[in-house]
C-alpha cells in the first residue's frame, strides 16, 4: 500500500513527544504502564531508556527518532495485523511501516497482550 506523499511529509514532520504521551494514554487507561510503553518503544528502536528520554526532551521528529535510532529490531518483521485499516506488512514507505510498527505494539499492550508476545521475545 501505498502512502500518499501529503501525509508521509505530515508524518515524518510530526514531533514524537507529542504523540507519546497519547501512546502512554492510550496503555495507561487499559491498566498498563508507562514502564511497558517505554519497554516496546525501546526494544523496537534499541535506545536506552535515558535515550529515549532524550529524544523526547529534544522534540525529535518522527523521521529523525527513527533514523537515528540505534538498532531497529529485526524481529519487527513479524509484527503483522492491521492498524487504522491498513494491514502493516503491506506498508511500502519504510518511515511509515515504522511508525505503524510501533502503533501496533501500542495497541497490543493497550489490548492486554503479554509483553513477552508483544517483544516477540
Amino acid at each position: 500500500m501505498k502512502t500518499n506523499q501529503a501525509t508521509l511529509d505530515r508524518v515524518s514532520k510530526m514531533k514524537f513527544a507529542s504523540v507519546y504521551p497519547l501512546y502512554v494514554a492510550k496503555a495507561e487507561k487499559k491498566g498498563r504502564k508507562k514502564s511497558e510503553v517505554d519497554a516496546v518503544i525501546c526494544r523496537l528502536t534499541g535506545y536506552s531508556q535515558r535515550e529515549l528520554e532524550g529524544q523526547i526532551k529534544k522534540q525529535t521528529d518522527f523521521e529523525t527518532f527513527f533514523k537515528q535510532a540505534p538498532k531497529l529490531n529485526p524481529s519487527r518483521t513479524l509484527i503483522k495485523g492491521v492498524i487504522c485499516g491498513v494491514r502493516v506488512e503491506d506498508i511500502q514507505e519504510p518511515l511509515m511501516r515504522e511508525v505503524r510498527y510501533l502503533d501496533k505494539l501500542v495497541d497490543e499492550l493497550a489490548k492486554g497482550k503479554a509483553m513477552e508476545k508483544i517483544l516477540r521475545a
